[in-house]
């Protein structure tokens, strides 16, 4: 029995556990994904382009030469012997990412030979893709590649259901022994290292009968990310995979589980990975047995008892996880947070990758510090903020930015790989970032020329979308608390990707609103409630968005537009020509006119999100459907903060009002920290 589940083609199949080799196996695509499986792929489980996020290459193309180079350097590595591989080819757009994973009790010969068969069958099967992923051999290896990063990232789809079609009998005791025996696998699996996450298990369930059960994730996510995939996957069974059946699985691109009930499918006898490779030498050679046993009697207990001191001391100071206590300014509210030491990269990993931090690799500098690009030992482009010594933004922001962003996944937030903290230094490493930030291109006369219409209202929207994950469809609830321009940067493909999480703040999933002594930010982006008074909620972040619209849409900065020798504020500058009816005035004039009832809609938008009255302004998610949807009715703007009706001339007399408390604004418009509200 086959059911599709989603339109992804996740398919739930129930097979009996006697005949799990012969079966018939039909995998429903898409018209844009079908791939024909001849008789050498009935056991190959596959998706072509999964995520419909990317496109396709040429025949005899650069990518498809380093996708090929690519693949036969993946199955062709003998040094790897613990069935994980992950590896880069080429750059740019031409960039191939590849992971390979062999179930833990795959030995290596087995893992090549299954890996170099899915390469086969997947550049056979999806024909010029450039992102596909397949499972061979019922699961005895997986194999993806893509032109997006896949390392470290979590990814839940698509994904697919079997399960065994015959029923299990006394249903409660036999589904709270699967469920407790996963759980238990879960846990073990997600401890593991960067070489291995996997586990494996026999339980006694109901009548006698014998449960296994197994479970890995790819090495390479943090043990918290391993967690969720499986609890995900072990959370399906009761709905769409094998709710009462005597075995099932669930095959995700991160993490697999699986069940069966007197089935034995791994191999039980498999060894646990071997060390990393170190040089032995062999000392022994044929001698007095009297000199081997005086040897034996005198190191065995000593080697016994440094052992023993050594558990001892680990017991004593081992912890799986780092705690930071990190204090809110002023507030004194301490939060102690946990981090997953599986982020932590050595000072001597990122000082290899960024040259020694050479010159050449710089890419920016703010006052937080300077950022640089680098290359990690397994070909993946990385991008490190390095905080100066002397940076206005601490330990606080630092460990709040790694607590945060490495629990955010999504397409526009730059992704987190992991930070280091040794010595003086604090480091962030991130996803490399192709074009730099929006202002780079925004607020340069040249280079504003290539951002068309289209460009724009892709960053609009793709910023939206990223923040309305972070206020509700993220595990977390955050505020961001300092969007401009200069913290959106850009993909090659010019995508928004929503960086610098130093200054956000965690809400509770039913808070609306919270007051801070220590008011942090960008003077311009920032709402009234919160410049003025420490009153931050999601409105906040949603008037930041607001100024970011402007700015886009007209080219100007926040801080000012220039009339001969006075400065307006851009809101005024937008408002006042929004209500004498010449809105065109507003729009960057490199723009093509033939968009102009969609910029007017996004001008009109911008205006709703900076009223003054918090309450007024839109949601995100509001502000997301009046985007996708230009039939949505909107509703009137009212006057925006900090409007100045008296002319021009006023605007420095609103900003010195403004920063007329004790503030110390940081370099190149980075972030601002005041420490008593006005």
């Amino acid at each position: 029995m086959i059911q599709r589940t989603t339109n992804m083609a996740i398919i739930s199949l129930r097979l009996d556990s006697f005949h799990y080799s012969i079966f018939l196996l039909i995998i429903i695509f898409s018209s844009s994904q079908l791939a024909k499986a001849d008789n050498t792929t009935q056991n190959f489980h596959y998706f072509c382009n999964p995520n419909n996020v990317t496109g396709t290459y040429t025949a005899n193309s650069i990518y498809q030469t380093n996708l090929k180079s690519l693949l036969s350097t993946l199955t062709s590595n003998t040094q790897i012997n613990y069935g994980f591989y992950n590896f880069s080819n080429g750059e740019n757009t031409n960039k191939v990412n590849a992971i390979g994973l062999c179930r833990g009790d795959v030995k290596t010969n087995e893992c090549l030979s299954c890996l170099n068969g899915s390469s086969n069958n997947l550049t056979q099967l999806c024909p010029n893709q450039k992102e596909a992923i397949g499972w061979y051999e019922d699961e005895k290896c997986m194999l993806r590649y893509s032109d997006r990063s896949i390392f470290r990232l979590m990814e839940i789809g698509p994904a697919y259901y079997a399960n065994n079609m015959v029923n299990a009998t006394d249903l409660n005791d036999f589904n709270q022994v699967v469920r407790d025996l996963l759980d238990n696998l879960t846990s073990r699996a997600a401890s593991g290292d960067s070489r291995l996450k996997y586990a494996v298990a026999r339980a006694r369930g109901p009548n006698d009968q014998s449960i296994y059960g197994l479970v890995q994730c790819t090495p390479d996510l943090s043990e918290s990310d391993c967690n969720s995939c499986l609890v995900q996957s072990i959370d399906r069974i009761p709905i769409d995979c094998c709710k009462d059946k005597k075995g099932g699985r669930v095959v995700r691109p991160s993490c697999n589980m699986r069940f069966e009930t007197d089935f034995l499918f791994y191999d039980p006898t498999a060894p646990p990975p071997p060390p990393p490779s170190t040089t032995t030498t062999n000392t022994s050679s044929p001698g007095n047995s009297n000199t081997t046993t005086v040897v034996i009697a005198v190191v065995v207990p000593v080697v016994a008892v440094v052992v023993l001191i050594f558990i001892c001391i680990c017991l004593r100071v081992r912890k799986p996880r780092k705690k930071f206590k990190i204090q809110e300014g002023e507030e004194d509210e301490d939060v102690e947070i946990e981090i997953s030491e599986s982020l932590q990269f050595t000072f001597d990993t990122i000082r290899d990758a960024t040259d020694d931090f050479a010159a050449s690799n710089k890419l920016g500098q703010g006052g937080f510090g300077t950022v640089y690009k680098g290359r990690l030992p397994n070909g993946q482009e990385i991008g490190v903020k390095r905080l100066s010594r002397d940076s206005g933004q601490g330990d606080l922001e630092f460990k709040n930015e790694v607590v945060l962003v490495a629990k955010l996944q999504h397409r526009n937030l730059v992704r987190l790989l992991g930070f280091c903290i040794e010595g003086r230094e604090r480091l962030l490493v991130y996803e490399f970032v192709q074009n730099k930030s929006l202002d780079y291109f925004l607020f340069d006369q040249t280079k504003r020329t290539q951002l068309n219409w289209n460009r724009r209202y892709k960053i609009i929207v793709g910023t939206a979308r990223g923040i309305l994950y972070l206020h509700e469809d993220s595990r977390l609830r955050i505020i961001h608390r300092d969007l401009k321009a200069s913290n959106i940067l850009l993909d090659e493909e010019m995508n928004p990707k929503i960086a610098d999480f130093g200054m956000a703040r965690l809400f509770d999933v039913d808070q609306t609103q919270e007051n801070t002594n220590r008011i942090v930010g960008t003077y311009g982006y920032m709402a009234p409630e919160y410049a003025m008074h420490g009153q931050f909620s999601v409105k906040s972040d949603v008037f930041s968005f607001g100024v970011l619209i402007l700015e886009i849409i007209s080219g100007h900065k926040n801080s000012g537009i220039r009339h001969g020798t006075s400065t307006e504020y851009l809101l005024s500058f937008v408002w006042r020509n929004w209500r004498d009816g010449s809105p065109t005035n507003v729009i960057d004039p490199t723009l093509n006119n033939d968009s102009v009832n969609e910029i007017m809609r996004c001008i009109h938008i911008g205006l709703l999100c900076v009223q003054e009255n918090a309450a007024s302004r839109p949601t995100m998610a509001s502000i997301v459907l009046m985007l996708n949807s230009h039939s949505l009715t909107l509703s009137r703007p009212s006057e925006p903060a900090f409007y100045v009706d008296s002319g021009a001339g006023d605007f420095q007399d609103m900003m010195q009002s403004l920063e007329s408390s004790s503030v110390q604004e940081s370099v190149n418009e980075a972030s601002i920290t005041e420490p008593y509200p006005r």
